[in-house]
């Protein structure tokens, strides 16, 4: 494995002063630009500037391979730096770290990072997507066998844990409750019923050991936040959330690359944004995960340092993870319970953020200094995570 990177000097120096979400749910009649647009300039209009002030930009789509230039069009902006980058949902994670490296460099002065899928309502929706991927992402060792992707790939992650650790369906379960409980103080979540462990249990199996209420929603949705330097945040409206450590790792595309099915490139990208911060698991008040299915936020909370391999099932019982538990995991809901417009790493990282500002309205956390935000992409292919902080934990 490659040493880690030293790139504590850009610690804390930007910092996101505007974020916002747009169409999430149900969009009918929007397409992925009108969401990307629609979100990115309220981010910008939060943030307290104009579009004529973004001269960065980081954006990616599942279907469409030059997807920055369509959105400059639709945005009417000249950007200095552009980053294309497409890691599927870790992507907008992994966009942190480049961008701080060019508001450092003084290549640009304010990054829009933004997204937009209208993935439930738009004719070309998530059959067309992952038929597409066929010939644009192939997989030679695994296509050819038809496997019912991406929900597969992680049933078999799920199968490894439970007879590697002796996880459980119940356990699993757990992370789905959890999920909705938080979405049941969000009104912007796409589901808020209650839900119960014996109805994930009994609900419709999907890839076993995955029922559907093991996998994430299927929904349409726009997300965007603005990125800036430290220095020039402190005159923007918007309390700054600092980017104190971030960093992207990827081991393998296909699944069935992966040296050990119950281990991520989370363990890399986590250990150096954490040695970015300097701070690590214990000071961190929330967790907003990349919970495309449940056995995402065991594998996570045990490759990020919140327990121990293996123990991620115990460590999720009796609604540690839900309101009122010992760990804040995805307040909003996640993309279990929130919003999963095909890629929702954006969604996560907008979650922190209000949760830093004490934007969390119901849902809103007694302490909220520092947020862990971890994006996964492909199956468990592209991991990314980010230290964010208020000016407390500086």
């Amino acid at each position: 494995m490659s040493t880690t990177p030293d790139n504590r000097a850009l610690r804390a120096r930007a910092a996101i002063v505007g974020a916002a979400t747009y169409g999430c749910g149900e969009a009918p009649g929007m397409n992925d630009m009108t969401l990307l647009v629609r979100a990115a300039h309220a981010a910008v209009a939060d943030a307290g500037l104009t579009m004529q002030d973004i001269d960065g930009l980081c954006t990616a789509s599942a279907s469409a391979t030059m997807w920055p230039m369509p959105v400059v069009e639709h945005l009417g902006i000249n950007p200095s730096y552009v980053d294309g980058t497409m890691l599927g949902g870790s992507s907008f994670v992994a966009h942190l770290l480049p961008a701080m490296r060019a508001l450092e460099a003084g290549q640009c002065t304010a990054v829009l990072v933004c997204y937009g899928s209208a993935q439930r309502s738009a004719t070309f929706g998530r059959s067309q997507v992952v038929a597409s991927r066929r010939f644009l992402d192939p997989q030679p060792y695994e296509y050819p066998y038809e496997p019912l992707l991406p929900v597969s790939a992680y049933a078999l992650a799920a199968s490894r844990h439970m007879h590697q650790f002796g996880t459980t369906r119940r356990q699993l379960a757990e992370v789905a409750v959890a999920a909705r409980a938080w979405a049941g103080k969000n009104p912007e979540a796409f589901l808020r019923d209650p839900l119960t462990i014996d109805e994930v249990l009994g609900a419709r199996m999907v890839s076993d050991p995955l029922s559907v209420r093991d996998c994430c929603l299927v929904t349409d949705g726009g997300g965007a936040f603005v990125l800036v330097r430290a220095d020039r945040a402190r005159d923007l409206p918007r309390p700054p959330v600092y980017v104190l450590g971030t960093a992207t790792a990827v081991w393998n595309r296909q699944i069935s690359a992966m040296h050990d099915l119950t281990r991520t490139a989370a363990t890399q990208s986590g250990a150096q944004a954490y040695a970015m911060a300097g701070l690590g698991a214990r000071d961190m008040d929330m967790v907003q995960l990349y919970d495309a299915f449940t056995i995402n936020t065991l594998l996570f909370l045990e490759d990020l340092g919140f327990c121990a391999k293996g123990e991620g099932g115990a460590f999720v019982e009796g609604g540690a993870i839900a309101p009122g538990g010992r760990l804040a995991v995805n307040t909003n809901g996640g993309g279990l319970s929130c919003v999963h417009p095909g890629m929702y790493g954006i969604f996560a990282l907008i979650e922190a953020v209000r949760q830093l500002r004490g934007e969390g309205g119901e849902r809103q956390l007694a302490q909220a200094r520092t947020a862990l935000v971890h994006a996964n992409g492909g199956t468990l292919s592209s991991q990314a995570t980010a230290v964010l902080g208020t000016a407390d934990a500086l």
